[in-house]
């Protein structure tokens, strides 16, 4: 095997890595360099052919490489930085998603489980997203508050859905617990409820998880539940 022979095999198990597809002699003409005519790389091909590092699956079809011509190509595989590179990027970049999908499945089961022992509506900010995920309204609306009052409870649903995450934003809510009560809420509309809330941090990420709901509610307990699932993540 001569050294353009051996570049042509290099070019089809590349080819053939990439694309899965056999390799014709037309299609190496036109997208390498070999500075020679189709017959002569065809010529080349038949030769690989014959050591057996290529075979042609079916008539009329172009060339895959064999196991022989991938044990070759490994073995001639050198160092290549750019590829360390890469694998290192890609890989750290799955690992983050992969983390932060496990992060977000932990936060919603957390926050369903805050909801359901407080029988509050349970928030949290979202990782990566400008948004709120909260859960519980059905056992809050329940509440004489709210039973009596349509619009208040139209009002809080419409900030829940809308308005949340910036009003978190204007709290500047940190590591402690912050208790808001009634009037002591940025919004009208929330001033027959009470917001508790503090910061989650993990790993690499870090956001606001609180509960929201009467000012009629159980302070310590809530405030004790709200801090014992923020310490669970």
């Amino acid at each position: 095997m001569n050294s353009r022979q051996e570049r042509i095999l290099k070019a089809i198990v590349e080819v053939f890595l990439k694309s899965a597809n056999p390799v014709g002699s037309r299609y190496l003409f036109e997208e390498y360099n070999f500075d020679v005519s189709p017959a002569t790389i065809r010529n080349d091909m038949a030769s690989l052919e014959e050591e057996g590092l290529i075979y042609q699956p079916h008539t009329s079809a172009g060339r895959i490489p064999t196991g022989i011509a991938y044990r070759n190509f490994v073995n001639a595989l050198a160092v290549n930085k750019g590829v360390v590179h890469q694998a290192q990027v890609d890989i750290q970049k799955a690992y983050k998603e992969r983390q932060l999908k496990k992060l977000k499945e932990k936060l919603y089961d957390l926050v369903a489980i805050l909801a359901e022992v407080t029988n509050s509506i349970s928030f949290t900010t979202v990782p990566g997203k400008k948004r709120v995920f909260y859960i519980g309204i059905s056992r809050v609306m329940l509440e004489p508050e709210f039973t009596s009052s349509p619009e208040t409870t139209s009002r809080v649903v419409e900030i829940l859905e809308n308005e949340l995450y910036e009003l978190l934003e204007e709290l500047n809510i940190d590591d402690e617990v912050t208790v808001s009560i009634g009037k002591e809420n940025i919004l009208p509309a929330m001033h027959s409820c009470s917001l508790i809330a503090t910061r989650y941090n993990n790993a690499d990420y870090e956001g606001v998880m609180g509960i929201l709901g009467p000012t009629r509610m159980n302070y310590a307990y809530n405030i004790a539940a709200l801090k014992q699932i923020v310490r669970m993540l």
